[in-house]
């Protein structure tokens, strides 16, 4: 399986980040981090191993970023709109610098799968909702989409933490050019229902309604009692469903 490391200086975040490249070819994924985590962790945890067969037949490729958590939602010392304008930083690194990175790389404008666990899932389904033209989906586990979670429930009305909540924003939306690229995307959601599992079994299943109520066809799974929130089960869960991801029709 061919890997690739790069790191640049990042004219939008004004510090270096790194990300890695897994594979030669196919559908382009890109992989965030769990909260405060690094570009190596799915690697590290055994994700990446779990589909390697995919890769080396050239149906994926992988690209895992690094997060700035630290530096926005899982700040101790900065303001709730602080973090929030922060992340757009960070938003913007990912879709002017990371986007056009990957699209040079594989030579071609599909849109791009998000994916992740945990805060890695959380980002993911953000960032699909608000770019979905460059977004073509996201393959998200036991993530949390109230993202005023992250801000000990902060009640204020700054507009960069409403835009970065998938549960306030989504139900407003009604962008006939946004909606018509999510009935055409692949969206799949997961949940356990057990240990640590309380806030994400929640918003999956508030994002569920409002995905129906919106006719967007998604995938939305919520798995048994046993199932907590843990590598353990994040690694069956992710094999299982880019197994769907690739063969969606």
């Amino acid at each position: 399986m061919k890997t690739e490391y790069h790191k640049w200086y990042s004219r939008h975040l004004g510090r270096e980040m790194e990300l890695k490249v897994y594979g030669r070819a196919g559908t382009p994924m890109m992989i965030f981090p769990c909260s405060s985590g690094r570009f190596y962790d799915f690697e590290d945890r055994g994700m990446i191993e779990t589909i390697r067969h995919h890769i080396e037949k050239e149906r994926i490729m992988l690209f895992a970023v690094d997060s700035i958590d630290p530096e926005s939602w899982d700040s101790k010392t900065k303001l709730a709109s602080e973090k929030a304008a922060r992340h757009n930083d960070y938003e913007n690194y990912i879709v002017n610098e990371v986007v056009p990175f990957i699209r040079s790389y594989v030579n071609s404008y599909e849109r791009i799968i998000a994916t992740g666990a945990s805060m890695g899932a959380s980002h993911s389904v953000n960032i699909f909702l608000k770019h979905p033209s460059v977004f073509g989906g996201t393959v998200a586990l036991s993530g949390v989409y109230n993202f005023r979670e992250f801000l000990d429930d902060y009640q204020g009305d700054d507009l960069n933490v409403y835009y970065n909540s998938p549960l306030e924003f989504l139900p407003n939306l009604t962008d006939d050019e946004f909606l018509s690229h999510y009935r055409n995307s692949r969206i799949i959601v997961c949940v356990g229902q057990g240990a640590w599992e309380e806030p994400m079994v929640s918003d999956t299943k508030l994002l569920k309604e409002i995905f129906e109520q919106k006719e967007i066809p998604a995938l939305i799974d919520v798995w048994g009692q046993d199932v907590n929130h843990d590598w353990d089960w994040w690694l069956k869960q992710f094999p299982y469903f880019v197994d769907i991801l690739l063969d969606w029709k």
